[in-house]
């Protein structure tokens, strides 16, 4: 149920930091819908459909996703390369059977909320894990919080505050306007040149120069898109993928953060590296939340996770920033990292310029030429 690996890694890695769309290269491309058109449903886009029926078309890509990453498995596991609406494989008629009782206990017992998911019983795993696993070392409890901790942690606002100075401050974040930066993408030990061009407010588009053409990230304030090399004509990021790259492309996310969520909650961190930290959860109507984790001492943004929702469950994507340095009166990272279940690629920048003339046509999507072809 994963599109194949090769590809995957190429689209993870043209996502920038994070921007981390995956967006299933193999599956039949589809003409984009205009905005006035109602959104179609999976069954009306896609062939064979059973279980899924009445689920917007743009989520069934992200929820095989959720369930490649439950059992740590790839597509052709179900599907039939080049034929996924066959159904020739017991493991798809399994799938269905799972999906169905997936939903039938949610529904049942959790108000239809996806509490219970595939990954509940995989754990990673093709087959459920049934017995519980002998470790090779003593286990180490989970401690309950104390509730002295709680009653030590900071507003949301001075956290956030804390974070703006951290960076500079405002005033001198808000003469920053554009940015380019230059360095190299790893992903699995393989480096390769990458180049980011951002503007504010939020515009943004990434680009990796792979041995067969480029790979492109980009959104353009209004929608997300998507290039390939190998002649395939650029495509529109799926709305149900599109609001991590939304995130991302916002030029000052320090000062929007109060713009961007309606609430937040502040909890004890996780410890990302050497770093102690604080966590602070996003809250938006509608959408899952983003959680960020700063520094305790310096005040700066370490870790993001952030999820994309599924009719299945919430797919995660865990960003890591590092090796901040001051430019133009700005700290900015020059690196970070990408983490989903089944991946991970580390950005390192090199060279950054600042204030730099960008027109916004740089970000916007091209329209195919005559020889390119829809990929089948």
């Amino acid at each position: 149920m994963r599109i194949n690996m090769s590809v995957a890694r190429a689209t993870m890695v043209v996502a920038g930091i994070l921007s981390l769309v995956l967006v299933a290269t193999s599956a039949p491309s589809r003409p984009a819908q205009s905005s006035g058109d109602a959104p179609k449903t999976a069954e009306q886009v896609n062939k064979n459909i059973q279980v899924l029926k009445g689920m917007p078309a743009d989520q069934l890509i992200p929820a095989m996703q959720f369930i490649s990453n439950s059992l740590n498995v790839e597509c052709e596991f179900c599907h039939t390369q080049g034929a996924f609406e066959k159904d020739d494989k017991k493991p798809k008629e399994t799938a269905r059977k799972m999906i169905q009782m997936q939903f039938a206990i949610n529904k049942e017992n959790f108000k239809g909320e996806p509490e219970v998911t595939c990954f509940s019983c995989h754990r990673g795993s093709h087959d459920p894990i049934r017995t519980p696993i002998i470790p090779d070392e003593e286990p180490k409890r989970a401690e309950a919080p104390k509730p002295a901790e709680s009653a030590t942690l900071p507003a949301a606002d001075q956290v956030i505050d804390k974070y703006i100075q951290a960076v500079g401050g405002a005033e001198a974040l808000q003469k920053i306007t554009s940015r380019s930066e230059k360095g190299t993408i790893t992903v699995g030990g393989r480096p390769t040149p990458i180049e980011l061009w951002t503007k504010a407010p939020d515009k943004r588009i990434s680009i990796m120069h792979t041995p067969n053409g480029d790979n492109i990230t980009a959104y353009d304030g209004h929608n997300g898109w998507l290039g390939s090399p190998g002649g395939r004509p650029p495509r529109d990021i799926s709305p149900a993928e599109v609001d991590p790259v939304r995130l991302d492309s916002d030029f000052n996310l320090p000062l929007d953060l109060k713009k961007i969520f309606s609430q937040f909650r502040v909890r004890p961190g996780d410890k990302v590296g050497d770093h102690e930290t604080i966590q602070l959860i996003g809250i938006r109507e509608g959408k899952p939340p983003v959680r960020f984790f700063f520094d305790k001492d310096s005040g700066l943004l370490v870790r993001m996770v952030r999820y994309v929702a599924t009719p299945l469950g919430l797919n995660p994507a865990e960003i890591d920033y590092a090796d901040y340095r001051t430019e133009g009166g700005v700290k900015i990272p020059y690196r970070w990292t990408l983490a989903r279940p089944l991946g991970r690629f580390t950005i390192q920048v090199d060279q950054v310029q600042q204030n730099i003339p960008i027109e916004d046509t740089k970000f916007s999507k091209p329209a195919a030429s005559a020889e390119q072809k829809p990929a089948k």
